[in-house]
């Protein structure tokens, strides 16, 4: 194994094709879309999560920067702990009504999903 240049020894490299990590150019830009032209869909699921309810917020068209900003703000508003994760955002226990009327004030499109 053969360390980078510069790099304390344990950050090994054992092999890279291209040279240097040219992981922020293959990336795809997103494109982030106004408010009024997402529609959001709230749901509540335990499935998955050992019987514990979460709120679930899908359809952002959003860069990571401002998805954290605004589960941030929807933790603040709802009480609760909340995360980003693969674009989506979850919100602990059973909010649905809070995250709607506050994703509305926002002047985002927002719909009850599923039961």
């Amino acid at each position: 194994m053969a360390s980078v240049k510069g790099k304390s020894s344990d950050n090994h490299v054992s092999y890279r094709e291209f040279g240097e990590d040219n992981s922020a150019a293959t990336e795809r830009p997103i494109q982030e879309l106004p408010p009024a032209q997402q529609n959001l869909r709230v749901q509540a699921t335990r499935s998955g999560r050992k019987g514990k309810t979460v709120t679930i917020i899908t359809g952002f068209h959003l860069k990571p920067e401002t998805l954290q900003a605004l589960v941030k703000q929807l933790k603040t508003q709802c009480g609760t702990g909340g995360t980003v994760k693969e674009n989506e955002i979850e919100i602990q226990g059973e909010h649905k009504q809070k995250v709607i009327e506050f994703l509305t004030k926002l002047g985002y499109k927002a719909k009850i999903s599923g039961g």
